[in-house]
């Protein structure tokens, strides 16, 4: 089967069932798993499917806020690769914020010989930077309990009691026009806010989040540096008059 006949066929599997494995894929079209990734892959970048761990879905409104399992499962040798550079930036000593979310996450066990002090608003943070043995504050706030997030007027208040040499931020989507945008209004807001009371800001986003569009508006795209994974050359051409960008190779 050639690959576009394939692809045909992936896409309309997807009409019928909505959520569709690897394994489905394989067993319909005859071909290797490494082929379906590759597949798959392609048609993400066109925006025609999302990936999902161990097969793909539909292409969904972006108002709902994915789980914190959801999220850690996917791309996860990506936003690794992003992390671990991200991780790279940051010099001894630094005061910087980490915000909640999966990507940074990932960035803790590179901190742990820099000396640095973290404050966080991500509940799911503090066990590994204390097992890490990392200076950390926790900000106050109501905690969302779909991410693990700390939101809210206490939130804020608490930011504004400190000063950041870096900020590092999740987001949902990033886009040309419509900047760095995330599902939740409170979440969108303590980004800001902790953007506003640094040096240097960055966002991290794998290349799935490029041109994803969710409910809150964050900023503009030059608001931060984006370090995000390897994206078509275009879509780094476009990027790269909005902003700086850092394309992480795994």
């Amino acid at each position: 089967m050639l690959t576009n006949e394939r692809q045909q066929t992936i896409l309309h599997l997807l009409e019928e069932r909505q959520t569709i494995k690897i394994q489905e894929i394989v067993e319909v079209t005859n071909a290797s798993e490494s082929t379906i990734r590759r597949d798959l892959t392609e048609l993400e970048n066109e925006r025609k499917l999302e990936r999902i761990h161990g097969g793909a879905t539909v292409r969904g409104r972006k108002i709902h806020e994915p789980s914190i399992l959801d999220k850690t499962t996917k791309n996860i040798h990506e936003k690794q690769a992003i992390a671990k550079h991200a991780a790279s930036i940051i010099q001894e000593e630094d005061c910087i914020f980490l915000d909640a979310g999966t990507t940074t996450l990932q960035m803790i066990p590179y901190l742990q010989d820099k000396k640095v002090v973290v404050v966080t608003n991500g509940l799911t943070h503090v066990e590994k930077l204390i097992e890490h043995d990392i200076t950390t504050y926790l900000t106050g706030g109501y905690v969302k309990g779909k991410t693990g997030a700390l939101v809210g007027p206490q939130t804020i208040e608490s930011i504004q009691n400190y000063r950041f040499d870096k900020c590092f931020l999740g987001v949902n989507g990033f886009d040309p026009t419509f900047g760095y945008t995330t599902p939740d209004l409170e979440e969108a807001a303590v980004k800001r806010k902790a953007s506003e009371y640094a040096k240097d800001t960055y966002v991290l986003a794998d290349h799935t989040k490029y041109k994803e569009v969710s409910f809150s508006n964050i900023d503009v795209l030059k608001m931060a540096t984006l370090i995000t994974s390897e994206l078509i050359e275009e879509a780094l051409r476009v990027l790269k008059t909005k902003t700086t960008v850092k394309v992480v190779k795994l």
